[in-house]
Order: structure tokens, then C-alpha cells, then sequence
């Protein structure tokens, strides 16, 4: 099958009905009230100073910017206090501090409820309460280092040893302090409209989510838009979509295909998580506001380039209810 082809049967959105889905989208952003949609579109110049100073490295400055950001627009305090948080945090701060940092975490917690960043904020709170562990942890293997380099000066017989237990030593503090844990699972949750990155049991991330246009129950048949249920994997993906980027799953499973023969269907497929469609990436975090795929799994682009670094092929994924 063409690219094009291919691209085609991933075509969530409906062809001509590109249009009322984005108008669908907006009526609920209204709905949702005009008065966030005002501060957040007058924020948004100052969250991009924002971003930009973080990315120079101008951390303090960056933090003056949310700070601002707060004062002025504080329907959208949860996510200037979760950037705060992030820079507060950030390795390459050398001002760091995780008292301020879980400070804001604990604040998008309390103060905003029903905020996007609030399970965020409940992980990086989980990761901080033990990070200052692992900088004692590098530490004490940095003051092992230093010892070890002062004992070279007068042991010249044991030069090489030294230097090769230094090399080890340098590679594991690098290694533990850039060490990340590995996405090994993706559980969907249909009902709550979520998406979540796992390592070892533990959600590490989680997203918003629209899934397809009739959402209720597990998918049957070619062409009946719905997402299904079941256990799956990633098995390749695309980023070359027309929807930005995309991670196929493995659907149909034997269960699929055995419940399909019994029906006298075919069970479909081209089930994808994706982003939003080419051009309409200024939707943001709006496309999540209704059930707008084939039957696929949208996030926005930002996020669908974040979960692709994450999820290699292979990754189980697991989809609920």
C-alpha cells in the first residue's frame, strides 16, 4: 500500500468534517468559560519568553517570567507553578533548589484540583522526596573521587589501577545521575479519558486523551469508530503521518479476530496513538474537548513527540474501560 494510501486509513477526522469537529472543539472551549480562554491566549507571549529563557539557560530569569505569569493570568497559575517546579529541579540549575520545587508541585496540588498538571505534579512530588537520596548519593561517590585523586600523587606504582577506578567510578556517578527509568507499560483508561506512561508499576506520566467518535465499548467491526479493549503492543510507527506522528498498536488480537469471525465482520484496524492532524496542530490541548478519531488514540503534538522518545517497540499497552 502507497504512503498516501496509508496515510488515508489513518484519516481521523472525517475528510470534510475537519471543519465541524474544530467547531465542536471551540463551542466547548467557550463553554468551558471565556475567561480562561482570554488569559490564556494574553499569557502565552510570556510563556514563550518564559520557555525561551529556560532554553538559554537564563533560569532565574525564566522563573521572573512565571512569577509574572502568576500574578497577572492566575487562571493559568497551575501550569506557570508546574514550569517553576521543572526549573527548580532541573539538573543543569546550579541554583536548584527541591524545597521550592516540591513548594510549587504541592501548591498546583492544593490550589487547582481539576488542573491538567495535577497528577503530573503528584509524580514529580513522588521523584523529589527522593531526590535529595540520590544527590547524597552522587556526593559520596564524588568525595570517593577526590580521595582516590589525592592518593595518585604519591603512588606512582599504582598509577594505572588508580586511574582505571577512577574511570569506573566517573562513569557510574554520569550514569546515576542521568539515569531515567524505562516506559515498560501504556495503560488507556477510555472512561477517565487518560493515557499513562508506566515503569515498574509506577505512572510515571499521563495524558489527556480523545479516542474515537463512538466511544463506548470495545471496537467489533471495521468502520464502527471505536477504540478497543484489550491487551496490545506497540509494533512500529510512522512520522510521516497526517496526523504529525504515530505509534501503531498491535490491533486485532486472536480475541479480536475470534470475536469478528463469530460476528461475520472484519475487525479493522490502523489503530494508532497519534497527534492532531496536520494543520490544525493550534487546537493544543482544545482536541482532547471531544471524541473525534476513527478510533484511534490523540494527544497533541507535543505530546505524541514526547511519548514517542519514551515508548520503544515492543512496550506492552493496555487499554481499559
Amino acid at each position: 500500500m502507497s504512503e498516501v494510501g496509508m496515510a488515508d486509513r489513518w484519516n481521523g477526522w472525517g475528510g470534510r468534517r475537519a471543519p465541524l469537529a474544530i467547531g465542536i472543539v471551540a463551542a466547548l472551549l467557550l463553554l468551558a468559560g471565556c475567561g480562561h480562554f482570554n488569559e490564556t491566549r494574553q499569557a502565552k507571549p510570556t510563556f514563550a519568553e518564559a520557555d525561551r529563557l529556560f532554553n538559554q539557560g537564563s533560569y532565574q530569569e525564566s522563573l521572573d517570567k512565571y512569577r509574572q505569569i502568576v500574578g497577572a493570568w492566575p487562571m493559568t497559575g497551575d501550569r506557570a507553578l508546574f514550569e517553576m517546579g521543572i526549573v527548580y529541579s532541573y539538573p543543569k540549575n546550579e541554583r536548584k533548589d527541591y524545597e521550592q520545587a516540591l513548594a510549587c508541585f504541592r501548591k498546583v496540588v492544593a490550589e487547582y484540583p481539576a488542573s491538567d498538571y495535577r497528577a503530573n505534579s503528584e509524580t514529580m512530588i513522588f521523584y523529589l522526596t527522593n531526590a535529595p537520596l540520590k544527590d547524597r548519593t552522587i556526593a559520596a561517590q564524588q568525595t570517593q573521587l577526590d580521595t582516590l585523586r589525592r592518593e595518585l600523587a604519591g603512588k606512582d606504582d599504582e598509577l594505572a589501577a588508580l586511574r582505571q577506578k577512577i574511570a569506573e567510578l566517573e562513569k557510574n556517578v554520569f550514569a546515576y545521575a542521568i539515569e531515567k527509568p524505562a516506559i515498560d507499560k501504556i495503560v488507556i483508561e477510555k472512561g477517565a479519558r487518560r493515557l499513562m506512561l508506566l515503569c515498574r508499576g509506577e505512572v510515571l506520566k499521563s495524558y489527556r486523551i480523545a479516542l474515537g467518535g463512538n466511544p463506548v465499548g470495545p471496537k467489533e467491526r471495521r468502520g464502527d469508530n471505536k477504540t478497543p479493549e484489550g491487551t496490545y503492543v506497540i509494533d512500529s510507527r510512522n512520522h510521516d503521518s497526517r496526523y504529525h506522528c504515530a505509534l501503531h498498536i498491535s490491533y486485532p488480537n486472536e480475541r479480536d479476530k475470534k470475536r469478528a469471525r463469530e460476528l461475520g465482520v472484519s475487525p479493522g484496524g490502523d489503530i494508532m496513538i497519534h497527534g492532531v492532524k496536520n494543520g490544525y496542530e493550534w487546537v493544543g490541548d482544545a482536541q482532547a474537548a471531544a471524541d473525534w478519531t476513527k478510533g484511534c488514540i490523540a494527544v497533541t503534538d507535543r505530546e505524541i513527540d514526547e511519548i514517542d522518545k519514551l515508548v520503544a517497540n515492543g512496550t506492552a499497552v493496555e487499554i481499559r474501560p
